[in-house]
C-alpha cells in the first residue's frame, strides 16, 4: 500500500511529530508498504518546498505561501495536490485541524459526491476544541472556533479514527464516530538503550551525591502556584535536593519559578537546562533520581497521551505523578501506588522526599518502569496493529 501522512506542522523544531507520527509512518512502513508525509513547514520555515529522508521515510514540505485567509486556502491546497501526487491508497491526518484538516475535509467532500479519492483516517492525540488545547494557545476567536468546528466535523466523517487516549477514544465515539471504527492507539516507545546521566551532572554543576529530581514540561499542564509551593516543600525537608528542569514554558514560567525560589530560599538548588536537542535529551533526563509530574484535572490533560511521561520511564526514571487521565495507564503498580490526587501538594512532596532519600530504590523502580513501558507500549507492536487495520480498511472496499 501507500499511505500518505498529512502533518499539522514542520518537523522542527517540535517533538510533536517525531514523538507519534514519525514512529508510526516508520513502523508501517517497516511492514512493507510506502509512507510519505506531507507538512506545512510554517514552524521550520528555512524547509519551505524541501524533500528530505526522516528515519527512512519520505517528507514533503510543501512550498509556504503568504499569512491570511488567501494563503490559508493555497497552503490547504497545496497539501492536497502533494497528498494526491503519492497516488496513496489511503491518506490518515495527524490533528484534525489546520491546513492538513482543510485539505482533508475536501477530500471528505469530494469523497462523498463520488470522486473516486482514497479514504481518509484521523489521528488525534489532544482534544482540539471547546475546552481544549485552542484554549491554551494563542489563537484568535475565529481561529478557535474554526478549529472547533474542524475537529468536530472530521471525527464524524472520517472512515476511521486513531486515539491516542482512552478519553479522546469515547470522545469520538460520543461524537458521532461508529465504535467499529474508532482505534485506541496510545502514545509508546522505541527501545532505546538508556543513558548515563553522569555527563550531564558534571556539566550542569550537580554533585554527584545530590538527590535529583526532574520536571521535563512546557509548564501548562499544572498550577504554576502548585509547582511553586511543591519544591519549597520539597526542599525544607531535604536542602541537599536540586531540581532540574528541562523544557521550556510558553509564558515566561521559568521567571516566575525563578522568583518563587528566590522567595522561597531553594533558588540555589534549581538547575535550568531548558529546551533541549533531541539527541542530548536522553542523557540529560538520565542525570535524574526521580521525576514529578504534576498534572492538573482538566478535559487537556484527561484527554492527552502525555508523551514526556513515556520518555521518561523508557529512560528508567521512577515517577511521582497525579492521578489524571492516561497517567496510570503506563505505571507499574509499585509507581501506581505512588500517584497523587491532584493538588495534593504535601502527598506529592511527601512521595518524592521519601523516594530521594533512597536511591538505590529509586534505580530499582526506574528499572522496573522502563521495563514495563518496553513491554506494554512498543511502537513496532503498535505501528503493526495500525497496519493490520489498513490492510482490513482495503479488504473491506473502504481503500
Amino acid at each position: 500500500m501507500k499511505i500518505v501522512f498529512l502533518a499539522p506542522f514542520g518537523i522542527r523544531p517540535k517533538g510533536t511529530l517525531i514523538a507519534r507520527m514519525l514512529p508510526l509512518a516508520a513502523g508501517v512502513q517497516a511492514c512493507g508498504h510506502i509512507v510519505t508525509i506531507i507538512a506545512p513547514p510554517y514552524t521550520n520555515p528555512e524547509d519551505s518546498g524541501a524533500v528530505e529522508i526522516v528515519r527512512g521515510v519520505r517528507l514533503v514540505n510543501i512550498r509556504l505561501a503568504q499569512k491570511g485567509a488567501t494563503g490559508t486556502l493555497l497552503m490547504a491546497w497545496r497539501m492536497l495536490r502533494a497528498a494526491l501526487a503519492e497516488e496513496p491508497d489511503l491518506i490518515h491526518l495527524f490533528k484534525p485541524k489546520g491546513y492538513g484538516g482543510l485539505a482533508a475535509m475536501l477530500l471528505i467532500q469530494l469523497r462523498r459526491f463520488g470522486a473516486p479519492l482514497p479514504p481518509v483516517l484521523v489521528d488525534t492525540d489532544d482534544w482540539e476544541g471547546r475546552g481544549g488545547m485552542n484554549e491554551t494557545l494563542p489563537y484568535s476567536r475565529a481561529e478557535r472556533r474554526v478549529f472547533a468546528f474542524q475537529e468536530q466535523w472530521l471525527l464524524r466523517r472520517s472512515a476511521a479514527v486513531t486515539a491516542a487516549s482512552k478519553a479522546l477514544y469515547e470522545l469520538a465515539i460520543t461524537g458521532g464516530m461508529p465504535a467499529a471504527q474508532t482505534f485506541y492507539l496510545p502514545n509508546c516507545v522505541d527501545d532505546l538503550p538508556p543513558r548515563d546521566g553522569r555527563m550531564a551532572r558534571q556539566r550542569l554543576g550537580i554533585p554527584a551525591e545530590a538527590p535529583v529530581l526532574l520536571l521535563y514540561t512546557r509548564f501548562f499542564e499544572f498550577s504554576q502556584k502548585t509547582l511553586h509551593e511543591l519544591f519549597a516543600s520539597i526542599h525544607k525537608s531535604l536542602p541537599e535536593v536540586r531540581f532540574l528542569i528541562v523544557g521550556q514554558g510558553r509564558c515566561g514560567e521559568e521567571e516566575l519559578l525563578r522568583r518563587a525560589a528566590d522567595a522561597g530560599g531553594f533558588s540555589a538548588a534549581l538547575v535550568m537546562a531548558g529546551w533541549t536537542e533531541a539527541e542530548l535529551l536522553p542523557g540529560l533526563l538520565a542525570a535524574g533520581d526521580l521525576a514529578v509530574y504534576p498534572f492538573d484535572d482538566n478535559l487537556v490533560n484527561r484527554a492527552k497521551c502525555p508523551a514526556k511521561l513515556t520518555e521518561l520511564l523508557r529512560s528508567g526514571i521512577p515517577v511521582v505523578a497525579d492521578r489524571v487521565g492516561q497517567i496510570p495507564e503506563y505505571l507499574t503498580p509499585e509507581l501506581q501506588s505512588q500517584l497523587c490526587t491532584p493538588g495534593d501538594v504535601q502527598a506529592m512532596s511527601a512521595r518524592c522526599v521519601e523516594l530521594l532519600q533512597n536511591r538505590p530504590l529509586c534505580r530499582e523502580l526506574g528499572a522496573a518502569a522502563r521495563h514495563y513501558i518496553l513491554q506494554h507500549f512498543s511502537w513496532t507492536e503498535s505501528a503493526a496493529r495500525l497496519e493490520q487495520m489498513y490492510q482490513s480498511m482495503c479488504a473491506d472496499g473502504d481503500a
